[in-house]
């Protein structure tokens, strides 16, 4: 029976346990909240203030194009995840994170240096931020921390970003399903001689294309439930199994990689963050600046610190996660550094507010022709401003490469296809590809962002306040909008030679 799919509202926390859990992560645990216990009193004691002296480990863990709310913890109704379904039950689940780019270079650089695409130079996948760029590294490194990165690189130049590389991980952007990945190196990391606190990023290379790993065939494709920006035709579903698979396959190593935590002792003095990126490569989604392409799953664990199983509506943004970072493990942020700003205060609950606005660009070269967009959401409503209406949106990825075989590209053509008798695929394919000037969404009473209401008369004000808005960070950027999105514009850029450079960095008081 197809199904159609129906979006839960803030499901309850399932606690099943770790599915690579073993004793003696249950012995750690015990000690550690008996530990706990004898040094801050009952667990449901008021969070315990930050030590600066003795300031805490960091663990980040990012999937790859992972629509947030496939996952169960945002409401995903096909996917099985549950280690982040525990994770998510010791900690705090943010309703509203974004990031800038929905694309995997751009927001991995907004990330690592707490900057927009362009303050931090990349604003284009397969390019390069700027040399003089700081990240993490730099940050946490000149106050004492080993920094180092695991897994898909994707970041550019080698000075702007010098992680120590840790190996045991896919470092390319696809997964080489011959190369399993290893513990050791991440387990020596974690464990080395000396005093310094660790920050490691364990970049994961899953669900992103080709959706080799996982068992797909606990994902039937007939009884899965498609979310309705995404055309029902028989290889879709197919595909979409497929990235199921992978979600479930990504699963598995956050569960590992806990557990590793657990087993070297460092579960209580390790704040963990896990994120989703962006969404995963089906129209609509990665690529696009509509909600599943730009809003991303962040979900954070210090116990002690962070409640267990709390949500914020706080809004964040992936600039903002370095300053955070910066502001536990030293108390002192350079506001002038950053972009973002630190959301420690949410972190503690003692704020259930962050940020008033969050940004997004795209820039489509050189994934396809130029087609440049920006946008601006509150959280409740998202302004898309679309520079290029009259261009044909075009992405090579999603539509097919030539002589492409893969079933984790080829559906496109299905849609194409099945639009001369559906008018619903029709539809879509429309919505992909021809985009009016300007949209307003209603995100929260409309998640995948299907109705139009910019032309209502009770929308003016909001339609009014986000692109006065935007036109303001947009020049606070230095964003010469069209011009950034041209081959010649890329091209500089990743030859090290950017042709437009943002002011100075402040931090963002939206």
């Amino acid at each position: 029976m197809m199904i159609r799919y129906q979006p839960r509202i803030r499901p309850s926390f399932p606690t099943p346990p770790r599915t690579d859990s073993h004793p003696q992560n249950a012995a750690t645990r015990a000690v550690w909240a008996f530990s706990l216990y004898l040094v801050f009193g009952s667990p449901f004691a008021p969070a315990r203030t930050v030590d600066a002296a003795t300031p805490p480990n960091a663990l980040i863990i990012l999937a790859d194009d992972c629509t947030f709310n496939d996952l169960p913890v945002y409401g995903g109704v096909n996917a099985k995840t549950p280690n982040l379904d525990q994770f998510a039950a010791e900690g705090m689940v943010f309703n509203h994170a974004y990031l800038a780019e929905a694309m995997c270079q751009p927001c991995r650089a907004e990330l690592y240096t707490g900057q927009y695409p362009m303050r931090n130079g990349c604003a284009w996948n397969h390019s390069s931020s700027l040399s003089e760029t700081q990240s993490i590294p730099h940050h946490l490194g000149k106050i004492g921390y080993r920094v180092g990165l695991a897994g898909k690189v994707h970041v550019a130049p080698r000075k702007a970003f010098p992680f120590e590389k840790v190996e045991g991980f896919e470092p390319a952007c696809t997964h080489n399903p011959t190369r399993p990945h290893d513990l050791s190196s991440v387990r020596e990391f974690i464990t080395r001689s000396g005093d310094e606190p660790f920050c490691l990023v364990v970049a994961l290379v899953d669900p992103h294309v080709p959706w080799v790993m996982g068992d797909a065939s606990k994902y039937p494709p007939a009884e899965l439930e498609l979310p309705p920006n995404i055309a029902d035709t028989e290889l879709t579903r197919e595909a979409f199994s497929r990235y199921l698979a992978e979600i479930t396959y990504m699963d598995g190593q956050v569960g590992e990689l806990l557990s590793m935590l657990d087993s070297t002792g460092h579960t209580e003095d390790t704040l963990v963050m896990f994120s989703s990126e962006q969404g995963s490569q089906f129209p609509g989604n990665k690529w696009t600046n509509w909600d599943t392409g730009l809003h991303t799953a962040l979900i954070a664990r210090w116990p002690g610190v962070v409640p267990r199983s709390v949500r914020t509506d706080a809004l964040v943004q992936y600039a903002d996660v370095l300053p955070t970072l910066v502001d536990v493990a030293s108390g002192t942020v350079d506001t002038d550094a950053f972009d973002g700003t630190s959301f420690l205060p949410v972190l503690k609950q003692q704020t259930d507010t962050h940020r008033q606005y969050v940004y997004g660009v795209h820039n489509n070269v050189p994934e396809g022709p130029p087609y440049p967009v920006r946008s601006i959401s509150n959280g409740t409503y998202r302004y898309i401003r679309n520079l290029s209406p009259d261009n044909l949106y075009i992405e090579k990825h999603v539509m097919g490469t030539q002589h492409e075989t893969n079933v984790a590209r080829n559906y496109w053509r299905t849609w194409v296809w099945d639009s001369t008798t559906s008018p619903d695929t029709y539809n879509l394919v429309r919505r992909y590809q021809h985009r009016p000037a300007e949209t307003l969404y209603h995100t929260a009473s409309d998640p995948y962002e299907m109705q139009n209401v910019i032309g209502s008369d009770s929308t003016a004000s909001i339609r009014q306040e986000l692109s006065t808005e935007l036109d303001r960070w947009l020049e606070s950027q230095g964003d010469p909008g069209i011009d950034q999105d041209t081959i010649a514009t890329h091209r500089a850029a990743k030859q090290g030679n950017h042709l437009y450079r943002a002011p100075a960095a402040k931090s963002d008081s939206n």
